[in-house]
């Protein structure tokens, strides 16, 4: 794809693109799961210190997933929160313009992975008047029982998306969601990564929107493969039981760590469209360790550490 091909990054378009990627994924998940999507479409109140627009879509007590979000939404501030500004601080309490889409899919089934995806755009007036554009996204993958097949197949998919922009980008995203989907308090990546990129303009406005529509576009070839090869797999309470305790993690990293969940909040947010990240079921215990040699103990030792999957 050459530069004069790329689609511009209007607010309309991106807003267009974003809301047909909703549509698409979450037809897809619904007719692998056989369920249905509740869609709430919202708007926020005149007298909230966000406005703007968005469609919550979730699908809860299915066959296949147990509980699936895919949240759209467009909103206006009147001040950046600091959450949005750590690395812009010329942009500090700056009026914007924010919209994305953002999804997590917990399956029933411990051998299909939870997986998160997000792609977005802010947009906000510097102190010279002008409109500064910026980008970011991803996907990440969590299994609770690990294949190292389901973990190259998920990266080769996201790597594919990223050549046309450069070979320069897996790597350097890859080592972000790394670094990224971490918990520091417990000193343990979230899942086996993907790809992450916040605060991007480097190749320019529509470039730049061209390479998040290629992360978007290749979230549904990343991880239906993978739910079709696991969903079937017999499972008892003892996986289970592991899954809940393992989602346990995935709470923690989206209250106490997540830029996404704090810009949401600190700007006024609607509080339920940004929580569909939460599982329905999870469970924390004291100082459990898995038996040496599990396959418990596999997910830790070979599947939570960072290594090169492609």
């Amino acid at each position: 794809m050459s530069a004069m091909s790329d689609p511009q990054a209007t607010p309309a378009l991106v807003r267009q693109y974003l809301l047909g990627l909703q549509s698409r994924i979450t037809t897809a998940i619904a007719d692998l799961d056989g369920g249905q999507f509740l869609v709430d479409p919202w708007e926020k109140a005149a007298h909230e210190p966000l406005q703007g627009n968005g469609i919550t879509q979730i699908l809860e007590g299915g066959a296949v997933f147990e509980r699936a979000g895919c949240g759209f939404s467009h909103v206006r501030g009147a001040k950046l929160p600091p959450s949005a500004t750590q690395h812009r601080p010329e942009l500090a309490g700056a009026p914007f313009e924010a919209m994305g889409v953002s999804l997590v899919f917990h399956p029933r089934n411990p051998y299909v992975p939870t997986v998160h995806m997000n792609v977005r755009m802010l947009a906000a007036k510097n102190p010279q008047g002008q409109e500064v554009c910026w980008f970011g996204g991803g996907m990440d993958l969590t299994p609770y029982y690990g294949f190292d097949e389901d973990a190259v197949h998920f990266h080769q998919t996201c790597k594919d998306a990223l050549v046309p922009f450069g070979d320069d980008k897996y790597p350097r995203f890859k080592k972000w969601c790394d670094e990224y989907f971490f918990l520091k308090h417990r000193n343990e990546p979230r899942g086996v990564g993907g790809v992450f990129f916040d605060d991007f303009s480097e190749l320019g406005q529509d470039r730049s929107f061209a390479m998040l529509q290629a992360v978007g576009d290749a979230f549904l070839a990343a991880y239906l493969p993978i739910v079709e090869r696991r969903k079937d797999a017999a499972y008892t309470e003892r996986e289970r039981a592991f899954q809940l305790y393992r989602r346990g993690r995935y709470v923690e990293f989206n209250l106490v760590w997540d830029r996404g969940t704090h810009f949401g909040l600190q700007s006024g947010g609607r509080t339920e469209s940004i929580l569909l990240s939460m599982p329905p079921l999870v469970s924390w215990a004291y100082q459990q360790q898995p038996e040496p040699g599990s396959p418990e103990a596999a997910l830790i030792g070979h599947f939570l550490t960072a290594r090169d999957w492609v």
